[in-house]
């Protein structure tokens, strides 16, 4: 077991035996199916404080070869799926979180160097018994790792998007990031899984992805992920009877994105909420109103009226196939609106293509930011 290679479930043991804790083990069922099909490249993309992170420390202690999980998924939904054991503890798991290779670097190619590194020494403790050729890279070695013992890896990555989000003026760099990924995940025997997450859609220069390979799963488009990776309107409800809170507010200020006719939550929120019985801006109280002021103060084809017509409750039309998946390339309100619905502050009806103010929570963000910008 090393730091990234095959870890520990010890980060979802204590998801799992915090007071409030929602089974989600639903979506491993999910990615089960994925394990080893040309579909087996996935990235779900969400705000802050959405569960990414929770549901990563599932997915490594499921399949993590590093530890022994079945006494911590017994009593949970997956235990009686028709794949649980096939799949449970047989995978090397490499699981990084991507911001902290970023913040232990001075530039890009300095933090896809020590990520490089990192993993490989891991590999070589491992893997003391077959000759890595470590040497001639990452790459190589993990394909040695493979063809020596036929297990391929389950490759886990957090905040996937965390260089385009520091370094968004930077191309060239974003860029090297990509094609980082490409070549570490693209068309490889060794891989099983890769599932990635981020705030941010995979980057597009022009009209492609560089890792077109993903399929991605957005508060846009989530496909069969919602209710797997989201709290829901039933379990929502669930612990509002049991911790009496009441669930019409709780609706009223954290629920309101819906998904394939699911109504989703944001998970930090509700669990505070259930915690102090309180009302208030747990998840907006985290992200600063300048944040949102500042997209809001751009004013792109008069957004600030489009604003005030949302708090209004007035869903509004958007374009979102013309975002480009970054902070920073605005070329109308459409682009502006779309990375609002990735942030969380709007919810989207892609029956319809409007956007609207999901909760009481984001609505009142919009009023201190609106207020903040100088148009109210």
């Amino acid at each position: 077991m090393g730091i990234y290679l095959n870890p520990s479930n010890e980060n979802f043991q204590e998801a799992v035996d915090s007071e409030i804790y929602v089974d989600k083990t639903g979506l491993i069922e999910f990615t089960n199916k994925r394990i080893k099909t040309i579909q087996q490249h996935i990235c779900v993309i969400r705000p802050r404080r959405f569960g990414k992170s929770t549901n990563l420390a599932m997915l490594a202690a499921y399949y993590s070869k590093g530890c022994d999980s079945r006494d911590l998924f017994a009593g949970l939904s997956i235990a009686s799926g028709e794949s649980y054991s096939k799949h449970l503890n047989q995978y090397n798991v490499i699981y990084i979180n991507m911001q902290q290779f970023l913040s232990d670097s001075e530039n890009i190619d300095g933090m896809i160097a020590l990520l490089k590194q990192s993993i490989i020494i891991d590999l070589e403790d491992e893997f003391q018994d077959v000759n890595l050729h470590t040497e001639l890279g990452l790459i190589y070695s993990m394909e040695r790792a493979y063809n020596a013992k036929k297990v391929p890896f389950v490759i886990l990555i957090d905040e996937w998007d965390c260089v385009m989000r520091e370094h968004r003026n930077d191309r060239e760099s974003q860029k090297a990031y990509l094609d980082f990924l490409r070549n570490w995940l693209k068309d490889k025997e060794y891989v099983a899984l890769a599932y990635m997450t981020g705030i941010l859609p995979i980057k597009k220069f022009g009209t492609q992805s560089g890792l077109n390979m993903f399929d991605e799963y957005s508060l846009l488009s989530s496909g069969a992920t919602g209710k797997y990776v989201d709290f829901t309107a039933d379990e929502v409800s669930e612990l509002c009877q049991k911790y009496e809170v009441d669930f019409e507010q709780m609706k009223a200020w954290y629920g309101g994105y819906y998904l394939n006719g699911t109504e989703l939550y944001c998970p930090d929120s509700v669990v505070k909420a259930v915690s102090s019985k309180k009302f208030g801006g747990y998840w907006t109280e985290k992200e600063t109103y300048e944040v949102l002021a500042k997209y809001i103060a751009m004013n792109f084809d008069g957004l600030h009226d489009t604003i005030e017509k949302l708090l209004a409750g007035q869903p509004q039309p958007v374009v979102t196939r013309t975002f480009s998946n970054d902070m920073v390339t605005f070329a109308n309100k459409d682009n502006v609106l779309t990375l609002l619905v990735h942030l969380g502050y709007l919810g989207y009806n892609a029956d319809d293509r409007t956007v609207y103010i999901p909760n009481k929570e984001t609505a009142d963000e919009f009023v201190v930011s609106m207020k903040a910008a100088g148009f109210m």
